[in-house]
């Protein structure tokens, strides 16, 4: 990784850091490419039970770096933050617009600073919001609040970005990095990776299915989860009245889950 993006992983945890803080870690071309290679280890990898995204002070990113216009810029990581099998926590310590925003978007939890300036901005400049803005933002605020970010393209803050849902807990700045961390620690050592995993690809797939379609994947999935490698285990720590001792495998426990969906009926 070139010093575009900063990864550490430990104890679980894989910290993922833009870094250009002189340009407020406007995204680039080279950027997008290593973020999508850390998100495809971070899917991979056992060892890794939780993501946190985040950047390099004073800013998490304002947007995309238009000053040299080499290739194309955008937030369309591949894979995206929701579709890896782990937790994805936006550490959202400063400003994010237009792309930067919109990469907290994709995330499963975003703790964001009070006094940074949020924003789709991209109408102003004579282009749409990309990076599935007009999917994940309102499935987070609704349509009426998605319709006011997007279509005027304004700024707002922490607070208003909690008020209307989209942000998990507003902080100072200095406390976003650290509650996150604290979160995703707390997450690492006390679930089952593999219920965890299932629940997030199901939150975000059921958007589109029926009540009845999510209740039986809910029961399908819960049998699947019993017979693995830590569905003993809880049973065993459930018996012994200890903590469990997680040790299940992702990868190799992952079921059909593409061929399960696509063979049971969504919303039209």
């Amino acid at each position: 990784m070139s010093s575009e993006l900063l990864v550490d992983v430990s104890a679980g945890i894989a910290v993922l850091t833009l870094n250009r803080p002189a340009q407020q870690n406007a995204f680039t071309p080279a950027m997008t490419a290593e973020l999508s290679a850390a998100l495809h280890r971070c899917d991979a990898e056992d060892a890794i039970r939780v993501v946190v995204i985040t950047g390099t002070p004073p800013a998490f990113c304002a947007g995309a770096d238009l000053s040299s216009r080499v290739g194309e810029v955008s937030a369309t990581i591949d894979p995206a933050p929701w579709q890896i099998r782990k937790p994805v926590i936006a550490a959202v310590n400063g400003h994010a617009v237009g792309i930067g925003l919109a990469l907290a978007l994709q995330c499963d939890l975003r703790y964001m600073a009070r006094d940074a300036v949020y924003g789709l901005t991209q109408v102003r400049r004579g282009v749409l919001a990309d990076g599935y803005a007009h999917w994940t933002l309102p499935r987070l605020v609704g349509m009426a609040n998605a319709a006011d970010i997007m279509l005027t393209g304004r700024t707002f803050d922490g607070e208003e970005a909690k008020s209307m849902g989209l942000a998990n807990s507003c902080l100072d700045g200095s406390e976003v990095l650290p509650t996150a961390l604290s979160v995703a620690h707390d997450m690492a050592n006390g679930s089952a990776p593999l219920p965890v995993a299932l629940s997030k690809r199901l939150l975000w797939e059921g958007l589109r299915m029926s009540p009845a379609v999510v209740g039986k994947l809910e029961t399908d999935l819960n049998a699947h989860a019993a017979e693995s490698v830590d569905g003993d285990e809880a049973m065993a720590a459930f018996r012994d009245r200890r903590q469990p001792n997680w040790t299940g495998s992702i990868s190799a426990e992952w079921p059909a889950w593409d061929k399960a969906v696509a063979e049971r009926p969504v919303l039209d």
